[in-house]
């Protein structure tokens, strides 16, 4: 999803040498594939969209899955794009890095503040050593190396897997369903009390070539050497409950929607601040009302709509 979406604003801005790898063509985590991979490529510029991701469900399933792949594609990709000579290297991240108890809005400054939310910490944990890595590699070698912390995202190219998605493809996929089967009533994980943003993936790629396109000098003057990540998102939540509705009526669907309070509902509440991005000139430009109207579009082009 993330990787499509960075391909298509690249292109839209008149880029035409992409060099892309599916998972099946180049396996991130296996360091000599990747250090062949740059040796043969002379990549210029790198976008990190690979990632091991998925819901809440996922995450608390396949904890040891979700640490060691994304430390092993980020250690692999970061060092041999520095052995490389790669100019710049843009790092991609989660909300999920911050403290489950964070003031809102999230403020870049939060991280390593304190206790992450326990259900997506190993991936949390990978997510911060690759912010990290990317400083520690630009304070001693001088690697222009940045990143970015986008909310959750959605869009074209989702993952709408019954166990393994996030929320707005699972609830896509989980309220046509159910239309289509007649079901009086769907049942969603958690209280739908906690509040998530959420933030279309065309917006994200966006505002990742916007910040790659800025000159050193004007990346740095809002960042610090031990601080140097970027929120990306909306500046703006609603509730599980309010999300659910959402989809629900986009979808068509006409029954009950109920919560069970007995499953986790994750961080109570994940809101970033912005106001960096927003200083650097960027802001999203699709509603989440039309954002899930494209999103449920495509799910009904796939087989598993039928």
């Amino acid at each position: 999803m993330v990787g499509a979406a960075l391909v298509r604003q690249l292109r839209a801005c008149g880029h035409t040498d992409i060099v892309t790898r599916s998972h099946a063509e180049l396996d991130l985590t296996d360091q000599s594939a990747v250090r062949a991979f740059f040796a043969e490529q002379k990549i210029a510029t790198v976008y990190l969209a690979a990632a091991r991701v998925g819901g809440i469900h996922a995450n608390n399933t396949f904890p040891a899955e979700y640490i060691y792949q994304n430390l092993m594609i980020e250690a692999n990709v970061v060092h041999e794009a520095w052995r490389h000579g790669v100019a710049k290297l843009l790092l991609l991240g989660s909300s999920c890095i911050y403290p489950k108890l964070a003031a809102q809005p999230m403020r870049e400054e939060y991280l390593l503040t304190g206790a992450i939310e326990p259900t997506n910490e190993p991936y949390a944990v990978a997510k911060i050593a690759g912010i990290k890595m990317c400083e520690s590699y630009a304070r001693q070698y001088g690697a222009d190396f940045r990143s970015l912390m986008p909310t959750s995202l959605y869009g074209l190219g989702d993952n709408f897997h019954p166990e393994n998605s996030h929320v707005i493809p699972a609830l896509i996929r989980r309220f046509h369903e159910a239309k289509l089967n007649g079901t009086p009533s769907v049942v969603i994980w958690g209280s739908g009390t906690p509040r998530r943003e959420f933030l279309y993936v065309d917006d994200m790629a966006a505002a990742a070539v916007h910040v790659m396109e800025l000159d050193r000098a004007a990346y740095a003057a809002i960042t610090k050497p031990m601080q140097s990540h970027i929120n990306i998102g909306t500046g703006h939540d609603i509730t599980i409950s309010e999300l659910a509705k959402l989809v629900g009526d986009v979808v068509g669907y006409a029954g009950r929607i109920e919560f069970d309070a007995s499953k986790p509902d994750g961080a109570p509440r994940k809101l970033l601040d912005v106001s960096k991005i927003e200083s650097l000139g960027w802001v999203p430009t699709t509603p989440i009302e039309a954002g899930l109207r494209h999103s449920y579009q495509e799910f009904l082009s796939l087989p598993v709509a039928a």
